[in-house]
């Protein structure tokens, strides 16, 4: 790839950058391999074991233990490590973890290898968006961003449906398999571009002398220290507990709904996933990025849908529950990108692996009570109050968000100016 030294510019199609296209097919494999597994292993749960709303949120706690404990150390890991080889041994041995799983004999067993497993995918995201602003050019980092967005939502669609097909033909194994053949494809993509970063920067060279803390609290004083990035992430953080209180729960909700349909199920995350690719078709075409609409807008529809399939009743048509959850995709959507493209530019290139490692433990910590309050909650009210309580919620926490935006992330609404980066 080349850049015009003059603007900064890159003068080459994104998809002439090699190490973008490997780490994107590496991507792919990976996110497809998950949403394999993911409708396996909820199926196996709640069809096939009979496990209750309560117990089915302790899966989501015992996922999100290892994000909380190694997510800021992870962020720093990001920065001071060879980031292509982090993401790699996490493909790896993830890959291990989900073939042992096959030996899993009940939720018990199952408990524990999530918790590994989420314990060596908690490195991935942040040593993915650093290496991310690495090897991107500026002007191309938007596009970068919603592609990899779309690529992890298009799994939504074609992950689900291509699982469901398999779990009617062969069984949750065949899925199960099919996640570690994917990560060890994954792995593979990665290993012929580890020569990436070959030659550490001197910044990244004096990094490696100061102790991890002192990395760490530079991270947060930075974060604080440039508002829209803070505002994000607590705005974030708020919508997310009112998301996650039944995020987990939407077997449970189809099993009210739909008791003799369980492949619904794979049809509303293909929808989900539909109506997030839709949306960020739309963003991959803008140079910026609204907050108001991006953030607050996407959690007014992210709610009202979740509000809407709380409304519905037992044995509603298919047609209404595909098409709240294509509403709750482009509220999805929206909001993932927004807030990714956000952190991206904001932040300084040194410290992108350390603000996406606090944004994950704090994803984390929210997900260490929100889904067992929710599956409390749904075990005592049943799944539809609940998801039109929660629904509501988010919908009136993104209206505030719409409402203040000027006093959250500026007087336009608008960001990507990447004042943040100019200090550093």
């Amino acid at each position: 790839m080349t850049t015009n030294p003059a603007s900064g510019r890159s003068t080459d199609s994104i998809w002439k950058n090699r190490v973008f296209t490997r780490m994107f097919a590496a991507y792919a494999g990976a996110a497809m391999g998950e949403w394999f597994d993911g409708i396996a292993i909820q199926v196996l749960i709640v069809y096939r074991w009979g496990v209750g709303p309560v117990t089915l949120s302790w899966i989501p706690v015992a996922m999100a233990l290892p994000g909380l404990l190694l997510g800021t150390f992870a962020g720093v890991a990001a920065d001071r490590l060879p980031r292509i080889r982090l993401m790699l041994l996490s493909d790896l041995f993830t890959a291990a973890v989900t073939a042992a799983i096959l030996l899993a004999p009940n939720i018990y067993a199952l408990i524990p290898l999530l918790a590994l497993r989420a314990g060596a995918a908690a490195f991935v995201p942040p040593a993915q968006q650093a290496m991310m602003r690495h090897i991107v050019p500026e002007d191309q980092l938007f596009r970068a961003t919603t592609l990899n967005g779309m690529l992890q939502q298009g799994a939504k669609i074609a992950g689900p449906l291509a699982g469901a097909f398999v779990l009617a033909v062969l069984s949750p194994s065949a899925c199960i398999v099919a996640h570690a053949a994917a990560r060890l494809l994954s792995a593979g993509l990665l290993w012929t571009v580890r020569s990436a970063e070959s030659g550490a920067s001197p910044d990244r060279e004096a990094e490696k002398r100061r102790s991890v803390a002192a990395e760490w609290r530079e991270g947060l004083r930075t974060i604080v220290r440039v508002k829209p990035v803070l505002h994000t992430l607590l705005f974030g953080c708020v919508g997310l507990i009112a998301i996650l209180m039944v995020d987990f729960q939407f077997a449970t909700l189809l099993r009210e709904l739909a008791p003799g349909r369980p492949s619904l199920l794979g049809w509303l995350i293909a929808a989900i996933g539909a109506g997030s690719v839709a949306v960020m078709l739309l963003l991959n075409k803008r140079k910026r990025a609204s907050s108001r609409w991006g953030l607050g807008g996407g959690y007014v529809m992210l709610g009202a849908a979740l509000a809407g399939l709380g409304l519905l009743s037992p044995g509603a048509p298919n047609a209404a529950v595909l098409a709240l959850g294509l509403l709750l995709g482009i509220g999805n959507g929206a909001c993932i990108a927004t807030k990714t493209y956000l952190l991206q530019r904001e932040m300084p290139a040194a410290l992108i692996g350390r603000v996406f490692g606090v944004d994950q433990a704090l994803t984390s910590f929210v997900m260490l009570g929100a889904p067992l309050t929710g599956g409390l909650l749904i075990a005592a009210l049943g799944a539809r109050p609940v998801f039109a309580m929660f629904g509501w919620a988010t919908a009136a926490i993104g209206l505030v968000g719409m409402i203040c935006a000027p006093a959250l992330w500026g007087r336009s609404g608008e960001f990507g100016t990447g004042s943040a980066r100019q200090k550093v």
